[in-house]
Formats: C-alpha cells, sequence, structure tokens
C-alpha cells in the first residue's frame, strides 16, 4: 500500500478469542512509544473494546466507531490521547458489532487502508487491536497492516487456529503481510506448554505472569509499573523483533 515512507501498521490478530490480544497491542504500544521514541496509535477495532477500556481517557462511549468506515467523518476527529503519554487513541464501542457487515456493503476492500494511508504525517506507528475470526473486518486488517501479530497459546487448537489463517492467507493468493507467531500466558510448569515452546524456540514467549493480571487492576501497560519484569522484557523483545522485521520491507 502507498503510506509514508516512516508509517508502519502492526496488527494483532488471531482466529480465536481469549489468546491475549490486547494485552499485546497495548503493551505493543507501549513499547513503541516508550522504547522507539515513536508517534504511535492504538486503533481498538474489536466491540469488546478492552483496550479501550484500558487505556481511555474518557469513560463514556459514544457509539461512533463505525461512524469513520461508514460516513464522511474526519478520522483524525476521533483520535484522542490515552491515559499513557505518548500513545493516542481511536477507541472501540459496541457499533463495530455491525462493522463486518457495514464492509461487506461498502465493497471496498482497503476501506481500512485508505484510512491507515491518511494518518501517514501523523505517526510512525500504528497498532490495531482486531477482533477475532476471518471475517470482513480481518481482510481490511490483513491488506492494511505490515506486519501481523499472532498470539498463540501453547496449545494443539490454538496452534491449529495459527495454521487455518496461513492457510487462509497462502490460499487469498494476492500476496500477504508477514505473520509473527508469538506464545501467549505461558507457563512452563505444563509438559504441554514447555514441549511446544521447545519445538518453536525463536518464537518469542510472554509467560503467564502476575505482571499481566496485574494490568487490567491497574489499567496500565506492564512497562508503567514492573518494567524490570519478564513479561515487560518479552514484550521489549518482540517490539525489537517487530522493528527489525520492519526495516527489512
Amino acid at each position: 500500500m502507498s503510506k509514508g515512507d516512516d508509517l508502519a501498521t502492526i496488527a494483532v490478530y488471531s482466529l480465536k478469542g481469549g489468546v491475549g490480544k490486547t494485552t499485546f497491542a497495548v503493551n505493543l504500544a507501549w513499547a513503541s512509544a516508550k522504547n522507539s521514541a515513536r508517534r504511535t496509535l492504538l486503533w481498538d477495532l474489536d466491540p469488546q473494546a478492552a483496550a479501550t477500556w484500558m487505556l481511555s481517557a474518557n469513560a463514556k462511549g459514544r457509539d461512533e466507531a463505525q461512524a469513520i468506515f461508514s460516513k464522511d467523518v474526519d478520522v483524525e476527529a476521533l483520535i484522542r490521547p490515552s491515559t499513557v503519554e505518548g500513545i493516542d487513541l481511536i477507541a472501540a464501542d459496541t457499533s463495530l458489532r455491525g462493522l463486518d457487515r457495514l464492509f461487506f456493503e461498502l465493497g471496498k476492500k482497503k476501506r481500512l487502508a485508505k484510512l491507515i494511508e491518511g494518518l501517514s504525517k501523523r505517526y510512525d506507528r500504528i497498532i490495531l487491536d482486531c477482533p477475532p475470526g476471518l471475517t470482513e473486518t480481518s481482510e481490511q486488517v490483513l491488506r492494511a497492516a505490515d506486519i501481523v501479530i499472532v498470539p498463540v497459546i501453547p496449545s494443539p487448537l490454538s496452534q491449529r487456529a495459527l495454521g487455518e489463517v496461513a492457510r487462509y492467507l497462502v490460499q487469498r493468493g494476492d500476496g500477504h503481510s508477514p505473520i509473527l507467531p508469538v506464545y501467549s500466558m505461558v507457563d512452563r510448569r505444563r509438559s504441554l506448554h514447555r514441549t511446544a515452546t521447545e519445538e518453536n524456540p525463536n518464537w518469542p514467549a510472554v509467560p503467564m505472569a502476575s505482571a499481566v493480571e496485574q494490568m487490567a487492576a491497574r489499567r496500565k501497560p506492564i512497562g508503567e509499573f514492573a518494567p524490570t519484569s519478564p513479561a515487560a522484557k518479552q514484550f521489549a523483545y518482540l517490539w525489537q523483533a517487530i522493528e527489525r522485521r520492519l526495516a527489512k520491507r
């Protein structure tokens, strides 16, 4: 896609729910802003709005998230500062429940990519927190992203979901963004988790840790309150891997 030379879009996506997508999106946005000093936008596309709840300074939703796509609304008009300095936010709300139908009716396969292109002068990195499933919205995301981060719990079902995404992209046949699978919620006390991580030793692996659980209570990225924790270090390592991959574009 045609974008500013400095802008890159990182989608956090999975076929399955409950794999930690929001945890990844929020902490990668933090790493982008704090570790790399990038002008960073976190765009919450999931109607569950977990990332919005965690980082929004405005507690009142206005059911306007879908309007960006359906109306002649300037996308920049819905950008707000988050509670973390250096990260801006486009909030999600319940209006996004109808986004798949809207994209289908619009018939514009690159509507999201076009909106992102318009932000190229304002941001260096855009992080997309995506809803699960292979849907019209995921089609838009996969066309817009420069790299797709796929959190994978070390279990057969979660790894099967990763394979389904890979097969889907190959079958589509029009080229696709690189996929970077990452183990999520790793508990090395479990033999299944140990076996899976040993089979893919080069994958980043974010542990199941108290710091991750505390994010919801504190409503902050891990780097804000536990910067030296193993989980924070893994997110920093993952962000470095993303930046290296983007540098090769």
